[in-house]
């Protein structure tokens, strides 16, 4: 028999080397091959004295082991329907998986603390495994839902005035209990509830809330998008003492304003804009120098002149972050007298603006700028559609309306062309799709979708929005002061080398270093396959490889753009950022760039980098929300018709497809009852085991609209047989465990439980998209107000 020393030291060795499992003493036992009654009793004694010297841990089911420090960390928890979800916590790592058990009742999108419970397995395709040990913070303290009440029996034993349901995929098993404190809505109701109590181990599929406020029946005209409003959190009021200093503001500009501003109302500024806009914060004007360069000056309102740091106005602003555009209203940054008003650049008023001038060479270089703060007089109110029919059309009739800015206009669009030359020699990336808008009756109703291709005129203010803001970006990078920037980084190595390897599974073959990725690479790219059956699937999978733009205060460049400074100076009538630009701006005119000038903002900037880019992301989850929900409300009419349309996404559960009008829907596997199909992800393709049938991103099909949920707006086809579907052999290539079994309807709603619509197969959820840089960036497809989106 081993002395007591020498099995003390076995004993703990084992319990180490099995670190976080913990074994009974029969079963340690039988892993250290002791074969009879005394040495059992030896190792009952052993484990009694390493536990006593807290060497090992007893836990409470009275089995032993050594608790190890675990590895930690801290991020988002995105939950599945079925229970299970993700953490992620860094981008360059994998997400971390959380079974249902080690949730800790924390629901989606909540910041939790967990500890890896498994790490991942090397080659495996699986990331680590995780167990939830705290909730940092919810995100979400107030949800909207549909109210049913109890009977007044069930009122009086239970305090609880009836329940809330909530939409979301993954709150749908979740009801809200509501206390009889808050206001008494009426079933059908949709209802705005106060969280005072969360999932635990007492009520783990139930929280407890009191209603707010009511808004309405779920059937009322905007009620369901104002319900979409109120579960972002997105503010609907401005509160009193916003309204109250907005009106002390006057509706023209004074005298006293225009002092140390340079005078540019002689000059024919003009906005151009969509017919429906009515806040104008941009305005150009362009002509030819002697030299063969160009002028172009881009004034912008000054918003930050009327909006004054630590205000009501500026901290309203601030939460907001930005206006956000729905079908059927807009939500402003700013109080209307502000963004309709004096802060507009309406035709014929002198308006207070932050201008940059520029001289730019035929070869599309700004070889002189200035920026300064100025007073012009818009010329003209134009639209995109009149500016269109002067430089595309040629239309003589909107040509002589317009005699006397003509001119001007043919010479801005000769100064886009250079300008869209300059940026493709560098390698911008131009991802240019049609533009959809979803259009209403007065009652909310979609009546049509409206799909247009972008003409000239909106190439060309995109051209002059990104000179400024590149222009202004650069200036103040080179007088190495704190600055706020909008950044686009570079794509992650792997998921370019991924992108790489796909596309040259479908026949594209692609050169360069994907260890060092430029956006001329992808560039030629595209460029490659301009018109080909392959360029909506390249494009779909180059934007999934890409990041997601953001603001930040260091420059870290503009992939996308392959612009090295770039910044939002151009919209700070809707976007905080902009705001926050000209206010920088202001402040070094007035205070120059010492170093105590710079100690101003430099410890605010970092913070409100991030807040505006979340900011930004709830704005384009609520219009994506909302463009789901009416995309979904125009199909309904339509349920048995047939319909052309293009495979969008391929998933292991289905097809999703785009129709001509943008409105996507989802094929589940199930009803594709022809054969049994495989998905074959390094091709993207589903693949019919016998026919050999296959379906492909980019492929034209026939599809008939089989039913519309509105409750998850989402919208299900079914394949129309053709007997003319290419085939493939790309079967072989499926690796297939036996017996198989085919998908489930679950339900019979169409989807796979998980199936998510809107998740990273939705072609809208771009990371570098196209347009003017105004709006939001990576926005939805569809477009309320103007394109923008780097």
């Amino acid at each position: 028999m081993k002395n007591n020393e020498l099995f003390q030291t076995e004993v703990l060795d084992f319990l180490t080397q099995h670190a976080n499992h913990y074994f009974s003493a029969e079963e340690l036992s039988q892993q250290l091959h002791l074969r009879n009654a005394a040495a059992f009793k030896l190792l009952v004694q052993t484990l009694t004295q390493l536990a006593h010297a807290k060497k090992i841990k007893l836990n409470g089911s009275g089995h032993f082991g050594v608790a190890m420090q675990r590895p930690k960390v801290s991020g988002i928890f995105h939950a599945n329907d079925r229970g299970f979800g993700f953490i992620s916590y860094d981008p360059e790592q994998p997400d971390v998986y959380v079974s249902a058990d080690n949730t800790a009742f924390a629901l989606n999108g909540d910041e939790v603390e967990a500890e890896i419970i498994k790490q991942a397995a090397p080659d495996s395709g699986k990331g680590p495994e995780g167990q939830i040990t705290q909730i940092i913070q919810r995100n979400f303290t107030t949800v909207v839902g549909e109210f049913t009440g109890f009977p007044p029996s069930q009122i009086k034993s239970s305090g609880q005035f009836g329940y809330v349901s909530l939409t979301q995929r993954s709150l749908q098993d979740v009801p809200v209990f509501i206390t009889d404190d808050g206001v008494h809505p009426t079933d059908g109701d949709m209802v705005v509830v106060d969280i005072i109590k969360f999932p635990s181990v007492d009520n783990p599929k139930s929280m407890l809330g009191i209603a707010k406020q009511d808004l309405g029946n779920k059937n009322a005209p905007g009620v369901d998008i104002l319900a979409i409003v109120y579960r972002h959190g997105i503010p609907t009021e401005f509160p009193d003492e916003v309204l109250a200093e907005a009106s002390q503001i006057p509706a023209e500009v004074q005298p006293a304003e225009k002092q140390g501003r340079r005078d540019l109302t002689a000059q024919n500024f003009v906005t151009i804009d969509g017919e429906t806009s009515k806040d104008f914060d941009d305005a150009v004007v362009a002509w030819k120098l002697p030299n063969g360069n160009y002028h172009l000056g881009v004034s912008i309102a000054d918003v930050a002149h009327y909006v004054k740091a630590g205000s009501a106005l500026d901290k309203e602003a601030y939460e907001r972050g930005t206006s956000t555009y729905l079908t059927d209203r807009v939500l402003p940054m700013l109080p209307e007298r502000l963004s309709n008003g004096i802060c507009s650049l309406n035709p014929n008023a002198e308006r207070l603006t932050m201008t940059c001038e520029m001289e730019i060479d035929p070869q599309g270089n700004v070889v002189k700028h200035e920026i300064f703060p100025a007073v012009i007089k818009s010329a003209a109110r134009m639209t995109y559609t009149a500016v269109n029919q002067i430089l595309d059309d040629h239309d003589e009739s909107v040509r002589a309306q317009y005699a006397d800015l003509t001119p001007m206009f043919d010479q801005m669009g000769e100064l886009h062309h250079i300008l869209w030359k300059m940026r493709h020699r560098r390698g911008a990336i131009d991802f240019d799709e049609p533009e959809a808008k979803i259009i209403v009756d007065d009652e909310g109703h979609p009546t049509d979708i409206e799909v247009r291709e972008r003409g000239t005129s909106e190439r060309m203010i995109e051209s002059f929005m990104l000179a400024a803001n590149e222009t202004v970006a650069k200036h103040y990078y080179q007088l190495h002061v704190p600055f706020l920037y909008r950044v686009h980084e570079t794509p992650d190595s792997e998921k370019i080398k991924s992108f790489y390897e796909f596309i040259n599974n479908i026949g594209v073959v692609a050169k360069g270093d994907t260890e060092n990725v430029k956006p001329r690479m992808l560039q030629a790219i595209l460029a490659k396959i301009e018109d080909q059956p392959v360029e909506p699937v390249v494009q779909i999978m180059m934007l999934r490889s890409m990041k997601q733009a953001k603001y930040a205060d260091q420059l870290l460049g503009h992939f996308g753009l392959a612009a090295k400074y770039y910044t939002h100076f151009t919209s700070p009538i809707r976007r905080y950022p902009d705001l926050m630009v000209h206010r920088l701006v202001h402040w070094y005119m007035e205070n120059g760039t010492s170093e105590k000038a710079q100690d101003k903002f430099r410890d605010e900037l970092d913070e409100i980098a991030t807040h505006s880019s979340n900011r930004e992301r709830r704005s384009i989850d609520a219009e994506r929300d909302t463009d789901d929900l009416k995309k979904a409300e125009y199909m309904l009419p339509y349920v048995g018709q047939q319909f052309d349309a293009v495979v969008s996404s391929v998933t292991k559960f289905g097809l999703f497809v785009e129709l001509p009008n943008t409105v996507e829907g989802l094929i589940h596997i199930s009803t594709m009852e022809d054969d049994y199909y495989n998905f074959v992800e390094s091709y993207l393709a589903m693949v019919g085991e016998h026919t050999k049938k296959t379906y492909r991103i980019g492929q034209p099909v026939r599809v008939t609209l089989t039913d519309v949920d509105m409750d998850q707006s989402q919208i299900n086809f079914k394949l129309v047989p053709d007997k003319n579907t290419p085939t493939s052999d790309l079967g072989k290539l499926v690796e297939r465990p036996k017996p198989r079994r085919r998908f489930s309807h679950n339900g019979g709603n169409g989807r796979p439980k998980g199936a998510n619509h809107k998740g990273n197969y939705r072609k809208g959820n771009q990371q570098h998209a196209k347009g003017r840089p105004h709006g939001n960036g990576n926005h939805p497809r569809v477009v309320h107000k103007r394109q923008n989106h780097n």
